[in-house]
């Protein structure tokens, strides 16, 4: 039967509201305003989990986010499901069941403890060296390998829950909610400042809220009554807004920083419907006030990873905050003054404590007096040299340490305990400073890296740059805070602090042991099982880098990122390897900081809404139309339009006789429109494309290709020329939004002097391509008074018209080879200009006709379509499209890149056209083209990009890249079917109308 190890009342938690859960099946009870974690221990539970690698009993280590140990599952077996969660970050609520994970059948009785046995064969590195052999076995290890790797259960079903995402701008954002970041966030609101404070637990006031003791005090008051009112007086700055329970994720470059901030994680399911669960906050703040905090450090000894031994800051917040003992019988092992606060603070709720382990030797203050005089006994320059309990630590073994702190001497002290607390002095939370770009140096005299060279507008306060002690703290922030933010805020800068600690502390990366260090288990990484022997191991093994020795020994690669353990890795590094901890450096901080849920990544673009489906403006008539769609990009487009049960190759046959016989209509409305204004807009096309543009004339359009930096086809499409500095570029439909990408970042990063301004206009305009040997009759009734002559209208120009009453541009281009005319008009105009369209080419039998035919006359005619017939390895040279690059141009994108001895080499794949012997037999697209059948293994010369049956030639028709294919002309080749062998000649890519003398009859 559970024991119930409540303390004195707290103000922090509700106890008139109780709450029911369970954990592994088991009912019980907690109070409002607990933790998962708070409410175990109050049940006094602390086996909660097993280990990554060994399987070995863990319990609760902390109260924070850094927690490697009691990680659970959520709602097993639920749509609501979720893994490796921290209880320590989990509120308690009505119904919340949660599970212990990496543990068969339960973390009582777990089979997969036996590893623990076997840990000698299971050093660092073994699944390098093992699994290798014999290669036959591979597929049998590899079941029980995935079997056993990972630690929860992912959800199979739908997640119901709601996400969102929000942006936030603000003059000031602080980060952290304890002391440092509450005076930081009033002195800005108190100037004016539009701020913002948000903390990742539910309530402000970090460790100093909760330090209810007359010893600490602000102005001759109680600390945490000092910071009460405080926090209390922000309610009254109407420029200054709070949000907690919301943890930064990702500091990113010109401070703009990711939150998720959860609503609804904290009330009973029943109560969730329909709201938001959590909301990723994209956050863009002028000034950023950095006030995370530090992270306590364990200490590293044999056997160090039982259940019941916690941070001694932990076993402070559980019993102050939460009204919780985390045992009866406490041992506290320091090696600075934090375990005395700590003894101090549970003595005045009634708890034991039995002893305290100090690595230090005897000091004198009136904290440590205080102790002494409660009669906690004291041992002074001794360690923990093991641990005994499985379940839960029952007795810890103390030796004297020697002068040097090597080794130990004298005899063994045995003290029973149920609980040992450790203090291992402070890390600070850098993790989001370093991730923003910022440098860190090392501070020799207590073993940390702070905050040293800031790459943004951002500043870091107290503990997380390395000001522990609340005089410390108080002391400099004032002046900081006035400093960066060009204030002159005088309300803290003569607060007085009382505080009885010290900053002496000493430091021991490892601490000695009676045993040798192979007969230990000094444990580093709690939840990957990664000991101080594994990374001497990593050395010996010849790793010096902190991120290959952190890869071998899979340390800091857990869930909580190496929070906890970090520090002691590198420690133990630089003392085998004999270098500065400066020198080393720290292994990379990436983010998230802490998990992130899926969910709130997508925010609402989940299920329908994942991706958007575009519409053009004649979308609606081409659906009345009984039209089909592809999807092409975002895009609905019409497909082919089926009559009389036609299926798509018969719809399509139909439809390109009619285009080239008499008059078809495309919806081009798609294509990717740029709008490019400024005084060097001409320069900036020369830059972008491969021939030359600042020649062309107003009212004049022109091809172009882009290629990316290595010389590779990227994009191509028709720009033209409004204004002596205004053009308009179209792009593929597919590669609107990546070409305007490209060409804003080189706008701004590689050519930031050019006076060019880009802005996108695909949705602004409808387009109608009529083309067709009759489109010149369609266009001369649509607009009777717009001169279509050739020598008024020539083919690749544009003029401006109107239809009826409605404006627009009308441009002579063609991506079929016929007579055409591409007529663009303001979007909402688009549907009623088509169907004028259609009115006007009635008598000539207009046809409709969609993409599918569309790409079987621009094959006819030799036209590549990007992505379809190059693959990024495709250079202009080897499309046979040498004439679209300028020779005389000093630059452009890619053009050194054309010039290098690979992208020159004759036995490239180029583009030819490819014709069956069979006239009748198509190809399939994809399929490989040989020179060769009975070779083996088959040597594969190139492939087929585009295939179609051309109703116009009566013949089958293809295009496909062929190594050395421009000198192969009317070689026969072979394309390998599953069943047959297709013989083909090598032909030119252009099969209709060689001389273009259709674009003008």
């Amino acid at each position: 039967m559970s024991k119930n190890l409540r303390v004195k009342s707290s103000s922090h938690i509700d106890e008139t509201t109780r709450i029911s859960f369970k954990f592994n099946g088991k009912k019980l009870f907690g109070f409002k305003g607990d933790t998962l974690a708070s409410a175990l221990l109050a049940n006094n539970i602390h086996l909660v989990a097993r280990s990554f690698k060994y399987h070995r009993p863990r319990g609760i280590m902390t109260s924070g986010s850094e927690e490697p140990n009691a990680i659970v599952q959520l709602h097993d077996n639920s749509s609501r499901t979720e893994p490796n969660v921290r209880a320590t970050e989990i509120e308690l609520y009505e119904g919340l069941e949660a599970s212990s994970q990496n543990c068969w059948p339960s973390v009582n009785f777990d089979i997969g403890g036996i590893n623990n046995f076997l840990s000698p064969l299971l050093p660092a590195g073994f699944y390098y060296k093992t699994f290798m052999w014999p290669a036959s076995f591979w597929e049998k290890y590899e079941y029980f390998i995935r079997k056993s790797a990972g630690l929860g259960k992912s959800p199979t079903e739908t997640d119901p829950d709601i996400y969102d995402h929000k942006y936030i701008h603000c003059d000031v954002l602080v980060i952290g909610g304890g002391i440092s970041g509450i005076i930081a966030a009033k002195c800005a609101a108190k100037n004016g400042l539009k701020t913002l404070i948000v903390d990742e637990k539910p309530n402000l006031g970090g460790t100093t809220i909760y330090q209810n003791n007359d010893h600490f005090k602000i102005n001759d008051e109680n600390s945490s009554k000092w910071l009460q009112n405080e926090i209390d007086s922000l309610k009254n700055f109407e420029n200054l807004e709070v949000k907690t329970r919301t943890s930064v994720a990702a500091y990113h470059g010109y401070n703009f920083v990711l939150a998720r901030e959860n609503l609804t994680d904290h009330i009973e399911i029943s109560k969730r419907e329909n709201r938001v669960r959590q909301r990723l906050l994209k956050i863009r703040a002028k000034k950023v006030i950095t006030a995370t905090g530090s992270i306590e450090r364990p200490l590293i000894f044999n056997n160090n990873d039982r259940p019941g031994i916690l941070l001694s800051s932990a076993i402070k917040k559980y019993a102050d905050f939460y009204g919780v003992k985390s045992g009866e019988e406490i041992v506290l092992f320091t090696n600075n003054d934090t375990a005395y606060e700590t003894a101090l603070s549970l003595s005045d709720k009634g708890v034991k404590v039995k002893a305290i382990v100090d690595i230090r030797d005897a000091n004198e203050n009136r904290l440590i007096k205080s102790i002494k005089d409660l009669n906690i006994k004291i041992y002074n320059n001794h360690t923990v040299v093991d641990t005994k309990g499985h379940k839960r630590i029952n007795k810890v073994s103390i030796m004297e340490l020697s002068k040097d702190g090597t080794s130990v001497i004298g005899n063994k002290i045995d003290i029973n305990c149920d609980c040992l607390g450790m203090a291992g002095g402070w890390t600070p939370a850098v993790h989001l400073f370093t991730q923003s770009g910022g440098k860190l140096k090392f501070r020799d005299s207590d073993n940390i890296f702070v905050p040293n060279l800031y790459s943004s507008d951002q500043i870091s306060v107290g503990a997380c740059n390395g000001d522990f002690e609340l005089s410390d703290i108080l002391s400099v922030l004032p002046d900081q805070i006035n400093k960066f933010l060009s204030i002159n805020e005088e309300s803290f800068k003569n607060v007085q602090v009382t505080s009885p600690k010290d900053n002496s502390y000493r430091n021991i990366w490892l601490l000695p042991s009676d045993k040798i260090l192979g007969k230990t288990k000094p444990f580093v990484d709690y939840q990957n099982d990664a000991t101080a022997k594994d990374i001497k191991l990593a050395l010996r093994e010849g790793f010096r880098s902190i991120e290959h020795v952190k890869r071998y020994t899979t340390t800091g690669m857990g869930t909580d990122q190496g929070k906890l353990g970090n520090m002691h890795a590198l420690g133990i590094i630089a003392e085998t390897a004999k270098v500065q901890m400066g020198e080393l450096g720290t292994t990379t901080f990436r983010p998230p900081y802490t998990p992130l849920t899926f969910g709130t990544i997508v925010g609402r673009n989940v299920g329908e809404y994942f991706d958007i489906f575009r519409k053009t403006p004649m979308h609606d008539w081409h659906v009345e139309h009984k039209a089909e769609f592809e999807n092409v990009g975002q895009w609905k487009r019409a497909w082919y339009y089926p009559k009389n049960n036609e299926d798509m190759h018969q719809a399509v046959q139909r439809e390109s006789k009619a285009a080239r016989e008499s008059a078809g209509i495309l919806d081009a409305s798609t294509l990717g429109k740029i709008d490019i204004q400024g005084t060097d807009a001409s320069e900036f096309l020369n830059r972008v494309y491969t021939n030359a543009w600042s020649k062309l004339g107003i009212g004049k359009c022109r091809y172009g290709l882009m290629l990316n930096e290595d010389g590779m086809v990227y994009d191509d499409g028709v720009t033209t020329r409004l204004g002596e500095n205004h053009y308009i570029m179209t792009t593929t439909t597919g590669g609107a939004a990546t070409v305007l990408g490209k060409l804003e970042d080189y706008l701004q990063t590689e050519w930031p002097e050019l006076d060019v301004y880009l802005t996108s206009v695909t949705d602004h305009y409808a387009t109608a391509s009529v083309c067709g040997p009759n489109s010149k009759k369609i266009l001369s009734k649509l607009i009777p008074d717009l001169d279509l002559s050739d020598e008024n209208f020539p083919h690749m120009s544009f003029k401006d018209a109107t239809i009826g009453k409605i404006k627009c541009r009308v441009m002579r281009i063609s991506f079929t080879g016929e007579h055409s005319y591409e007529i663009n008009v303001q979007a909402n105009y688009g549907k009623s200009v088509w169907e004028k369209c259609m009115e006007a080419g009635k008598e000539f039998n207009i046809t409709p006709y969609g993409t599918e035919t569309m790409h079987l006359l621009r094959a006819e005619k030799g036209f590549i379509i990007v992505g379809q017939d190059t693959d990024a390895t495709m250079t202009p040279i080897d499309l046979q499209m040498d004439w679209i690059v300028s020779k005389k141009k000093y630059d452009f994108i890619g053009k050194r890149s054309l010039y290098r001895s690979d992208t020159i080499r004759e036995d490239r794949k180029q583009l030819v056209g490819l014709l069956t012997e069979n006239p009748n037999e198509i190809l399939e697209e994809g399929a490989q083209i040989v020179a060769e059948t009975n070779k083996e293994p088959v040597e594969m010369l190139g492939h087929v990009t585009s295939s179609y049956f051309s109703p116009n030639l009566n013949k089958s028709i293809a295009l496909g890249v062929v190594r050395g294919g421009k000198n192969m002309l009317g070689q026969k080749l072979f394309v390998p079917m599953e069943n047959k062998i297709i013989n083909v000649t090598v032909a030119d890519p252009v099969f209709l109308d060689k001389e273009n003398k259709r674009l003008n009859a």
